[in-house]
């Protein structure tokens, strides 16, 4: 047992009676995170590579535009993390202070349009990527989940070039935390980012589309589907969008032109 998961006691009914038994559960916490004295961010997250989870929040937020200009990330009490920017780096934090409880499954709810994106997104290199590769991903990514074969209960997102080669999986309660936490332990390895894809767990919603975006990442993978405005800033963006990605079957909703067999 570990501090992302806890064990509880349940009753188990199998359709001819019931039994108490124990069960495991991905344990969810609020985690503040905190620019020197000022709060962001209450996010719900799994503990557990926090400081990745922090690193990669603001990149995919453009608060930062290297994880280099992070100085320290540091605990200021149980449940809040503070960061301290490296001497020259002057950020106004009330800007980007959300001014909303972020849930698990909230993400940046209500935050602006493509066009606000495209503002801190470029478009992407059009790099080819092999249909192949997209094939493999979804499954590799499942076999990277320890915390949800013990539970059942975490999304993951996985960070791959495009030779396959894994540069990042997290795991979290929360999609866009495990996005942050893969793009965070990615970019603290090396920055910029290598031309990769993102593959996730779930739907690709307009967030999870918006943080590959915003760190130049060029596709986005997932086993479920988008969502319309997810389809529109991939297209804006030159990026591959891919869903119901499970084996050699999966659906291209943006930069089909990209692949290659």
């Amino acid at each position: 047992m570990n501090d992302r998961m806890r064990e509880v006691h349940v009753v188990k009914s199998d359709g001819g009676g019931t039994e108490p038994v124990s069960d495991r559960v991905a344990v969810e916490e609020p985690l503040e995170i905190r620019l020197r004295d000022t709060a962001l961010a209450v996010v719900m997250r799994t503990p557990g590579d926090d400081t990745d989870l922090v690193t990669g929040f603001f990149l995919t937020e453009a608060i930062l535009l290297e994880p280099a200009e992070i100085s320290a990330v540091e605990p200021v009490e149980e449940g809040r993390l503070t960061v301290t920017l490296r001497d020259g780096v002057d950020v106004d934090p009330t800007r980007f202070q959300r001014n909303l409880f972020v849930s698990s499954s909230c993400g940046v709810c209500g935050k602006a349009s493509i066009e606000a994106v495209q503002i801190f997104a470029k478009p992407v290199e059009a790099h080819p990527i092999s249909r192949t590769l997209v094939a493999d991903l979804t499954d590799r990514l499942r076999t990277q989940q320890p915390t949800f074969d013990a539970t059942g209960g975490l999304h993951a997102a996985g960070l791959y070039d495009l030779a396959g080669n894994t540069l990042a999986v997290r795991e979290d309660v929360g999609r866009h935390n495990a996005v942050d936490k893969a793009i965070g332990a990615a970019a603290k390895e090396r920055w910029p980012l290598p031309p990769a894809l993102l593959v996730v767990s779930g739907r690709q919603s307009f967030e999870i589309v918006q943080k590959a975006a915003v760190v130049g990442i060029g596709g986005v993978i997932g086993i479920s589907a988008p969502s319309s405005l997810a389809v529109e800033l991939a297209e804006s963006l030159g990026m591959l969008l891919v869903g119901f990605s499970r084996g050699a079957a999966f659906n291209v909703y943006a930069g089909a032109e990209r692949l290659v067999d």
